[in-house]
């Protein structure tokens, strides 16, 4: 009986030991989980590695979470960033009408303000180039109310990015690095500025679409391939930073699209695979080293899709290739479909300038390109603006745009009648048979000139070309041409233009009226 009750009694004890040291890993477990949750709401202020993304703390896709997960994943992100976006004060001279007191006083500079974020531990700051513009004086303020005194390093028109450089500061908190290659439309960003000289602003939202193009740079070579979101962005969050759950830079906070010139739901930001691009350039040469392809490109639409026999309607149609060009010496022609840009489909042009904008002078890139039916890989090494076909390119353009708006025709084609279609701004004539022998042509309309900032030229239509069709109907006469494009004009739609050039190769032209 004895025997039994020590049984028991030992083998009570060691159930209930193993018990306790279950219940003590258990605890212990939670505890670390705790102290690592801690860690890693801290600010992330290493020096920038580019490409390399803060360790996640937001849950994966797919796992549901409550209010109360969300704010929490919010604050940790905010955490994570906020110090590292700065804000930024910018005196510019006086304007162009200056009062009394600038006449016979020194003049008083006007001020704005922006935002910028912190990308390296030495001092860089990438904000907008419209927030630096004919700067006279910059002061940034960082989020422990230090202030510096900054020198602009370097500004890129094309994106409307530029680098500050601050002297002085210690212990600077630096944003990590996202990928916005990966953001999706529907996913959570939060936006931090200083709107309204409110510093520190945060203000949240979705992704609301990817690869926006709503032509607000300027620049003849402007690149616009934004992030859009619906987080509130007002005046003072240029330069700003946009971030995901991770607290991790996705993109730069750079336009507003409005009427009443204050948030409306839509706002848009150079995504950061981009603008670090641009960044590390600005900082290396003080200016961007952009490669080039060489081509003239134009979008893929239903109607260009139909008449190309293209099944899919997406990529992006070269209706010109430089001569002696990167893209003429890997074997594109005009007329080609880029479909992919490194293995990245392509299905507008902004977004296949923003993937070349990325590469650099030298660089290749693969491209998959549909002709004819078949696709095709081509490796091109991108060239420079030292390259010589870009300089006889660049040289073309320049001449093409100091020459006068109206060249009259008898100057360009003596002897010949030219009809002027004014809608247009072409001068067109039928063709002699030594044009059509020339062009490999039975009939068409041939393009004597074309005037500097009409319709034409604006779509890229270029003079010595032959006419030959309109919205696919066959233009065999002037009488043709013009009718088919009052058509077009009557029914408030743009006219599609099939050309052939001397080379036998066609191209589209879309006229907008």
């Amino acid at each position: 009986m004895n025997t039994a009750v020590s049984r028991r009694l030992f083998w009570g004890v060691t159930v209930l030991s193993l018990s306790l040291i279950v219940i003590l890993a258990l605890v212990l477990a939670s505890v670390v989980r705790q102290q690592k949750q801690v860690q890693r709401s801290v600010p992330v202020v290493e020096k920038i590695e580019l490409g390399r993304v803060a360790d996640p703390i937001a849950p994966s896709v797919g796992t549901a979470t409550d209010a109360e997960t969300l704010s929490s994943l919010f604050q940790q992100a905010v955490g994570r960033v906020r110090d590292a976006v700065v804000y930024i004060q910018v005196d510019v001279g006086g304007g162009s009408d200056p009062g009394w007191e600038e006449r016979f006083f020194q003049p008083s500079p006007r001020q704005s303000v922006g935002s910028g974020v912190i990308i390296g531990k030495d001092g860089y700051i990438i904000t907008n180039s419209h927030v630096v513009e004919r700067a006279s004086r910059i002061l940034v303020t960082l989020a422990d109310k230090r202030q510096f005194a900054a020198i602009v390093v370097g500004t890129d028109a094309s994106t409307d990015l530029a680098v500050l450089k601050i002297e002085g500061a210690e212990e600077l908190p630096v944003a990590m690095l996202g990928n916005s290659d990966e953001v999706e439309v529907g996913q959570w960003v939060l936006a931090i500025g200083n709107p309204f000289r409110l510093t520190s602003t945060v203000t949240a939202g979705i992704v609301s679409a990817l690869g926006r193009q709503v032509n607000i740079i300027g620049d003849s070579f402007g690149i616009e391939d934004f992030i859009q979101t619906d987080a509130a962005i007002n005046p003072g969050n240029s330069g700003g930073a946009l971030v995901d759950l991770n607290g991790a830079l996705v993109g730069i906070n750079t336009a507003i699209a409005t009427e009443s010139g204050s948030y409306e739901g839509y706002g848009f930001a150079v995504p950061v695979n981009l603008a670090s691009r641009i960044a590390t350039d600005l900082i290396a040469y003080g200016e961007v080293q952009r490669a080039f392809l060489g081509v003239e490109i134009r979008r893929v639409d239903a109607r260009l899709a139909e008449r190309i026999g293209l099944e899919n309607i997406g990529g992006v149609y070269l209706h010109d290739v430089w001569r002696g060009a990167a893209a003429d010496r890997a074997g594109l022609r005009i007329g080609d479909v880029v479909v992919t840009v490194g293995g990245q489909a392509v299905n507008a042009p902004n977004e296949l300038q923003s993937l070349i904008a990325r590469q650099r002078p030298g660089d290749s890139v693969e491209l998959d390109v549909w002709r004819r039916g078949t696709v095709r890989r081509f490796a091109v090494v991108l060239m420079g603006r030292e390259d010589p076909a870009a300089k006889t390119w660049f040289a073309d353009r320049s001449a093409e745009d100091q020459r006068p708006e109206e060249v009259p025709p008898e100057h360009l084609i003596p002897d010949v009648d030219v009809t002027h279609l004014e809608d247009l701004g072409i001068g067109v004539r039928l063709p002699s048979e030594r044009d059509l022998s020339r062009f490999g042509a039975d009939s068409g309309v041939y393009v004597a000139y074309v005037e500097k900032g009409g319709a034409a030229a604006g779509a890229g239509l270029m003079r010595d070309v032959l006419i030959q069709s309109v919205d696919a109907r066959s233009a065999e006469s002037i009488v043709d041409l013009q009718r088919y494009l009052t058509l077009a004009r009557n029914d408030q739609r743009s006219a599609l233009l099939e050309v052939v050039r001397r080379d036998g190769t066609a191209a589209f032209y879309e006229i907008d009226f």
